[in-house]
């Protein structure tokens, strides 16, 4: 069976800027700013475009040291984008199988992020608690490159 856990997240940056830097660059962005949690990030295969292959190499202490993802969907006009989970991140130890479905949605001042994570787990594996843990860790991703955007309002124009 199935389960899904969904977050919305504002922040003050522009979609299209945010789009670009938290989705379309995010392998080359996020070592950068989340050295913390992501210590390096690699395109395994294709170009950063649908089909392409991401990894990310992930810091010491947490749960698991690497994520691979493909990335099944992306519109950049309506700033939306969709990822199969492949390698890592508790796939095979907790995870039959996850994806992620991002959109980042225009608002005044800036945008809102809305994620929805979908996921089955093994048999017989409990993980209570687990997806607001993974909520307020994709949350402080996005505040993170929403800092570095205003930090740097010339990136990603």
């Amino acid at each position: 069976m199935s389960s899904t856990w969904t977050t919305e997240i504002e922040v003050a940056v522009p979609a299209p800027r945010l789009y670009k830097a938290a989705i379309l660059d995010w392998h080359n962005l996020a070592p950068k700013i989340a050295s913390d949690k992501i210590v390096s990030a690699v395109l395994v295969e294709g170009d950063g475009n649908v089909s392409s292959i991401r990894q990310f190499n992930l810091a010491p202490g947490l749960p698991f040291s690497f994520v691979k993802e493909r990335l099944d969907f992306l519109d950049v006009e309506k700033f939306e984008a969709k990822s199969t989970l492949l390698e890592g991140g508790g796939l095979g130890v907790h995870l039959e199988s996850a994806s992620t479905h991002v959109k980042v949605e225009p608002k005044a001042g800036g945008s809102v992020v809305k994620v929805t994570k979908t996921y089955k787990l093994l048999p017989g594996v409990d993980v209570a608690g687990e997806a607001e843990k993974a909520k307020a860790a994709f949350s402080g991703v996005v505040k993170g490159c929403e800092a570095y955007l205003v930090a740097n309002p010339d990136a990603y124009n």
